[in-house]
């Protein structure tokens, strides 16, 4: 799909690989070339019938692609051949308009106005994709809000979390990447028209009403100025993109984690996925280990336009170029990344058996904190930590639960009942504010409470 390769499958979705395809690179700098046709018809500078007759090869028909590419190895990009080829085909039609073909611009205004309608196709997908994500992440964080399960730091046992609150965790990082990535967009996606050096000097008095026509015409914003070798907003936003996923990886890297068979808490959907090639009774974990591999490209993407920010003068040399693969790139692993995520997300299945196995084979040793919290109040902080660490210690050479250990000593029954310390080893009573804070991602009305 992205590249041709019969790996490409993992890395794009079918509908972003035909947004950055060949064909619609060559439709949206056909678009340019009538939009920017017509503007100068409107504000008087080429003949009337110039947009109708550019309009008339919109597409890329007339395109022959071999000789693009053979003529543009020798012109340094696609632009000028494409020109050139776009201006026989319109003096076809109607030789005066063919005059005006690219009247006033320069190659990089056609390559870079081109990409960012194809930008502004590609966010609608992603846009898309992520509504859908977010729907299916706010089921299952309501579906599993309460679901018990071990908290886990350094990958060790920690004190009790629920499924709900992890989940949680994952939709507001992934909101906070949806409104940055809106964000970056807003400023990405604007007409790019400045001419040789970005003067708009050929058209003269004309310059600012062609600009603000061509804009008008393509539904772009004007920008305050053309952007020829300020590559901030580009750069942003595939930053911005890279953060989207790896916002997705950490949830695809959690999971995987959670889906191994010691741990067992939930596998992805599907008694066909994950099969090996020689292990039968195998289930692995597709959907994550796509959302690991597709973000591991995604950092150096974003390194390669901050490399590329730098760009000599008005128009830069080679670091331009090298963003015409990295900016479609971006957005093909980005849709990849978030497909993957939808498929995890709405087929995952949980397993709150295991969840609550596992957390009554850790002893009861993660809740040790509870206790040590309750005593703090009556024998300071340094002497309940100690206390408990000691009574953990215990409790784990011998292989019986904590609880068992702390009602045997007597710094601890001198404080707190049998009664207070099988509540406070319930581990339903010590979940702080998990309820609170899933309400509030979710907007629920207790959210507040």
């Amino acid at each position: 799909m992205s590249d041709g390769s019969l790996n490409s499958f993992l890395f794009s979705t079918r509908e972003m690989t035909s947004v950055f395809s060949p064909s619609a690179q060559l439709r949206a700098m056909t678009r340019f070339e009538w939009a920017l046709g017509s503007a100068l018809e409107r504000q008087g500078l080429a003949e009337r019938g110039t947009g109708e007759a550019l309009e008339k090869v919109l597409g890329e028909e007339f395109v022959d692609a071999a000789s693009l590419v053979d003529e543009a190895s020798n012109d340094g990009n696609i632009a000028i051949p494409f020109v050139r080829q776009l201006t026989a085909a319109v003096e076809e039609q109607d030789e005066a308009a063919a005059r005006w073909v690219h009247f006033g611009a320069t190659s990089q205004d056609l390559l870079d106005t081109a990409l960012v309608l194809q930008m502004r196709d590609g966010l609608q997908l992603i846009e898309a994709a992520l509504g859908r994500l977010d729907a299916a992440l706010h089921a299952k964080i309501d579906a599993h809000r309460d679901i018990l399960m071990l908290g886990r730091t350094w990958l060790q046992p920690g004190p009790p979390v629920t499924l709900g609150l992890k989940l949680a965790g994952t939709l507001a990082a992934l909101r906070r990447a949806r409104v940055r990535v809106n964000a970056e967009a807003g400023r990405a996606l604007v007409l790019q028209f400045g001419g040789a050096v970005g003067t708009l000097a050929s058209l003269g008095e004309s310059g600012g009403g062609v600009s603000a026509r061509l804009a008008q015409m393509l539904n772009l914003p004007e920008p305050e100025l053309p952007w020829h070798a300020q590559r901030d907003c580009f750069t942003s936003l595939v930053q911005g993109l890279a953060t989207l996923t790896g916002t997705l990886a950490k949830l695809g890297t959690d999971m995987a984690l959670l889906m191994q068979a010691e741990t067992g808490e939930v596998t992805e959907g599907g008694d066909k996925r994950g099969g090996s090639s020689t292990m039968p009774h195998k289930r692995n974990p597709v959907a994550c280990a796509a959302l690991r591999a597709i973000h591991t490209r995604m950092p150096g993407l974003a390194a390669t336009m901050l490399l590329a920010m730098p760009q000599e003068q008005e128009r830069g040399l080679g670091m331009w170029q090298a963003e015409w693969e990295i900016i479609p790139e971006a957005f093909r692993l980005t849709s990849a990344s978030i497909a993957y995520g939808i498929d995890l997300t709405e087929n995952l299945e949980v397993r709150s058996d295991r969840m609550q196995a596992n957390l009554h084979a850790t002893l009861g040793l993660p809740l040790a904190e509870s206790i040590s919290a309750a005593l703090v109040p009556k024998i300071g902080r340094t002497k309940s930590h100690e206390l408990l660490r000691k009574a953990s210690a215990k409790a784990r050479q011998q292989s019986r639960q904590l609880s068992e250990v702390l009602n045997e000593m007597p710094e601890v029954t001198a404080h707190l009942t049998a009664s207070d310390i099988e509540r406070l080893f319930d581990p339903r009573n010590y979940l702080g504010s998990t309820r609170r804070f899933i309400a509030r991602v979710l907007g629920d009305d207790d959210a507040h409470d």
